[in-house]
């Protein structure tokens, strides 16, 4: 007994030690981060300095080569303006170079002058991110190809669903190029290359395109999502790379080849990929480039083109630029026949069953008009599925609490033969029909399907400024409300104070939550053991601090949750006739209190 009671003490400890330095460590600063960075994001608006992932990155030697606000890069180069109900911007004459795509359809704030998301960014700006589409010459030709400083022509001046551009350049050496450019009512853009060969000699070249983003981007860091670059080349299986990976020595350039397929770059919320002609050859290569100030590049070179003197070649590639909106991919996916370009979205080892769940989640918040009902309403689904595995579960470690006595005989009975008290136990089973496994396989059952749950909530765009009922404007953030400064009554911010700031930060619905999660312990008997009853009495409270940071939409999930399973074990215990310990263990706190 000894041994256990050091055991639970270990454990308690080390949970305890875990959780607040999570919150100290990591959650706190992510915290303040956060927070400065939007203070810098209002006070750049008005100078259109604006990092793809909303956090603008000055010159300070991380974010690449700055050397000008994004509307001086703009202004630099002679630009055809994109306008489409999702997508506005510009594509860049020199270079015929994509590198202006702000996100009509989203804010990166709730606040009312918020500006919209910025995905690409011009080379010498805040967090430059462009692509590129262009020729490599084989080894040993000289042939003037276009690159980043050519400067191409067009017959249009603004590019929209309805009306593409064509670009046109002339290297002088008898090889013209005509480039059609069209983008469709969502966020994919069709790059058709024409190359004609009026000179005397064959002209040999490999058709290229490219993805690049100066500076290490920002990523989140939660485990339970990936960020980096990612791409499916031909056979090969799914590529995803951290940027950390990547800038480790000799792990640049990752290269693949294949039959089609496609790369890029996938954050949160945005993604972009280069996806080349379904069944023609192409090499994929991720690499990341420079030593202090990085960049990284996700490129697609095909095969090689002998352009023969009065020949044309044609080629074509596609590139999705935008939101991660999980139909969107879905479609493109049957439509340009895309291998696997779902997984842009990281579904998780569970995607069989997060995809069906975020299928639910959607229907139900096109249905009600909420998000937030929606889940809600897919908790309440959930709980009624899993209702007859919960009731068996619950059943069967009542037979097991009512054969205990009987078991503890039989350890009496044979101390130290093993053997036959496996072989006694057993027997009981059998006589009194119990498998000893039965109450806690449906709850391993359920733990897949609730991850996934939880993930979907997490990574789905969505989420993202989603509102509910009261406070709570945003469902992707953490509620804002805290009761260190009862809940905005006094005028300080309590999370900015040094040292224990990062332990000051307590919404409402995280307090709910918590106080869900102890009402749900409090429904069972007391431990008697005074180790197992304190563990149980702090767990409630750690948990409530650690989920302070979580996103709004998952606190309020689980504080639901809790709630369900306080009705529901509630009416399974009835039924079976065994006592509610609930009201006899909260008047029993008063009754100490008043005693001591």
């Amino acid at each position: 007994m000894k041994s256990d009671n050091k055991n639970l003490i270990t454990a308690m400890v080390l949970s305890a030690l875990v959780m607040f330095g999570w919150q100290y460590f990591y959650a706190g600063p992510q915290m303040e981060k956060a927070r400065l960075a939007q203070v810098a994001a209002h006070a750049l608006q008005a100078k259109g300095v604006v990092a793809p992932d909303g956090k603008p990155v000055l010159a300070d030697g991380t974010g690449g080569a700055v050397t000008m606000t994004r509307e001086q890069a703009l202004a630099a180069s002679q630009r055809v303006t994109i306008d489409t109900p999702k997508v506005s911007g510009s594509i860049n004459l020199k270079g015929a170079r994509l590198d202006d795509v702000v996100l009509r359809a989203y804010k990166e704030t709730i606040a009312p002058d918020s500006p919209k998301v910025v995905l690409f960014s011009p080379e010498g700006a805040p967090s430059a991110y462009f692509s590129d589409v262009d020729y490599v010459p084989q080894a040993g030709e000289k042939i003037a190809l276009p690159g980043p400083d050519s400067v191409w022509k067009s017959d249009a001046t603004t590019l929209t669903v309805q009306k593409p551009v064509t670009l046109s350049f002339d290297n002088g050496q008898g090889l013209i190029f005509h480039r059609e450019i069209s983008i469709d009512d969502n966020y994919m853009f069709t790059i058709k290359d024409s190359v004609e060969n009026k000179g005397s000699q064959a002209a040999l070249f490999f058709p290229h395109a490219s993805l690049t983003r100066v500076g290490t981007p920002k990523v989140d860091g939660y485990s339970v999502l990936f960020e980096g670059m990612l791409g499916k080349i031909g056979d090969n299986s799914l590529q995803q790379l951290t940027y950390a990976a990547i800038d480790k020595p000799k792990a640049s350039p990752q290269t693949a080849k294949g039959d089609g397929g496609w790369l890029g770059f996938t954050d949160k919320y945005w993604a972009s990929a280069l996806i080349a002609g379904q069944g023609s050859e192409v090499t994929g290569v991720f690499q990341s480039i420079g030593t202090d100030a990085k960049t990284y590049k996700a490129e697609e070179l095909s095969k090689l083109v002998t352009l023969a003197p009065g020949a044309t070649e044609n080629s074509q590639v596609r590139l999705f630029a935008g939101a991660k909106v999980s139909n969107l991919f879905t479609e493109y996916e049957k439509k340009y026949n895309i291998q696997n370009f779902r997984l842009m979205i990281d579904w998780g080892w569970f995607w069989f069953i997060t995809q069906p769940m975020f299928i639910l989640l959607d229907f139900l918040s096109k249905l009600t008009g909420s998000f937030a009902i929606a889940i809600l309403l897919t908790t309440v689904i959930l709980k009624a599925v899993f209702f007859p595995l919960a009731n068996k579960s619950f059943h069967s470690m009542a037979k097991m609490k009512a054969i205990a006595p009987q078991l503890a005989a039989i350890k009496e009975r044979f101390p130290g033969d093993t053997q036959k008290q496996q072989q006694e136990t057993m027997e009981i089973y059998k006589r009194e029909k119990i498998n000893p496994v039965a109450g806690c396989l449906p709850m391993l059952i359920q733990i897949p399907v609730f991850f996934s749950l939880y993930k979907v909530l997490f990574i789905t765009i969505e989420m993202r400024q989603a509102p509910f009922v009261g406070w709570i404007k945003d469902l992707s953030v953490p509620d804002p409300t805290n009761l260190f400064n009862l809940f905005g009554l006094l005028p300080f911010d309590p999370t900015h104070l040094p040292l224990v700031g990062g332990f000051l930060h307590l919404g409402i619905w995280p307090a709910l939550m918590g106080f869900t999660m102890f009402l749900q312990m409090k429904m069972n008997p007391e431990p008697t053991d005074p180790v197992q009853k304190q563990m149980f009495t702090y767990m409630p409270l750690i948990f409530t601090f650690s989920f302070a940071t979580f996103p709004a939409g998952l606190v309020i999930y689980y504080a639901w949750n809790n709630t369900l399973t306080l009705m529901q074990q509630s009416y399974i215990m009835r039924s079976a006739g065994v006592k509610l310990h609930l009201w006899d263990n909260l008047t029993g706190i008063f009754r100490k209190k008043e005693n001591a």
